[in-house]
């Protein structure tokens, strides 16, 4: 039977839609990618001090917090867990490391590696009923959310504790370094260095080979030698780490150390999770596409502000992005390979 004119048109767009569906299967960062692109041009044409210096500087000081936490989430749900405890484990650490040089007295330093050890302890706690006890962890985290967002209210009497009271370590991640008309603060340093250390650990160890496999499909992983139970406790145990460090970033974005902060951080990093590519149900993705995730965050939060958008529709569309990024992931899974 001769072929159409018709057919040969719907078996080119199939062929299409596969080459696509394999090329974004196979390189997760690159919609978060083309989204990020696309939305800073559109923002750039609409309001011209969107891509001024000053602005993007602005849009970076405002991601750096949320990416740190995401970079912590994204470990969690590469192994196709999720944390809702992110946010509090980050307020409950900056709050005692505020805490530790203010009230106790002790050195700047010492009160930052207490503080820094409490958020690791923390994650530590969650990786430990979930692999001990196995508890599921939305139920865990979601319990410990609020244990550690009442522990900080206890802690901290509900009072914000001010930077000029604590040493000069403690507030030094808001400080920032003028490159050209741009400005670099020292907390948005130390956050693009962890994501560039964990690129690489995700990408070239063992470590990371076993956190994709795990997440990919745990009992498989167990078969083949790998002992999940160990690589999901050191995945929670890790992100509590690095929530402890967005704590002390936070503390110097603030300057000060505020138990009332922090309430949207949980979902705010889960969306940048999901809309850098990396798939909720583990196994696929990467810190690089959180990293771009975030920035799409604040790129369309300023960019619509910028424009005049109230709030309820900024978050809107945010929203929106979340739910078209999900639909995508779950077309892109059925991939054939």
């Amino acid at each position: 039977m001769a072929t159409t004119t018709a057919d040969f048109e719907v078996k080119s767009h199939d062929s299409f839609g596969l080459r696509l569906q394999h090329l974004l299967h196979g390189n997760p960062v690159l919609g978060p990618l083309a989204v990020l692109l696309v939305a800073i041009i559109a923002f750039s044409i609409v309001n011209g001090r969107f891509f001024s210096a000053a602005n993007l500087s602005l849009v970076l000081l405002q991601v750096t917090v949320i990416a740190t936490l995401a970079l912590g989430q994204t470990l969690i749900i590469l192994t196709a867990g999720i944390d809702l405890s992110a946010g509090a484990i980050a307020v409950f650490s900056s709050i005692l490391m505020a805490l530790f040089c203010t009230d106790a007295g002790l050195p700047g330093p010492i009160a930052l590696l207490l503080g820094l050890a409490c958020g690791t302890v923390m994650g530590a706690i969650n990786g430990a009923l979930v692999t001990r006890i196995k508890l599921p962890p939305f139920i865990v985290t979601l319990g410990t959310l609020t244990i550690f967002f009442s522990l900080n209210s206890v802690v901290s009497n509900s009072e914000t504790v001010r930077g000029t009271d604590m040493p000069g370590l403690m507030t030094w991640t808001g400080e920032s370094i003028p490159i050209g008309s741009f400005r670099l603060s020292y907390g948005s340093i130390i956050m693009l260095l962890l994501f560039g250390f964990f690129a690489y650990a995700l990408s070239s160890t063992a470590w990371g080979k076993h956190v994709y496999a795990t997440g990919d499909d745990v009992e498989a992983a167990r078969l083949a030698g790998i002992r999940t139970g160990r690589v999901l406790f050191s995945v929670y145990t890790v992100a509590g780490l690095l929530y402890a460090v967005a704590g002390w970033i936070l503390i110097g974005r603030l300057a000060s150390a505020s138990p009332n902060v922090g309430t949207e951080y949980n979902l705010d990093s889960i969306t940048a999770v999901v809309l850098g590519g990396t798939s909720l149900f583990g196994g696929r993705g990467g810190v690089i596409g959180t990293l771009i995730g975030a920035l799409i965050v604040g790129v369309f939060r300023n960019g619509l502000q910028l424009s005049g958008v109230e709030v309820v529709w900024q978050g809107f569309a945010i929203g929106l992005l979340v739910l078209i990024a999900v639909s995508l992931d779950q077309w892109i899974r059925k991939v054939k390979t």
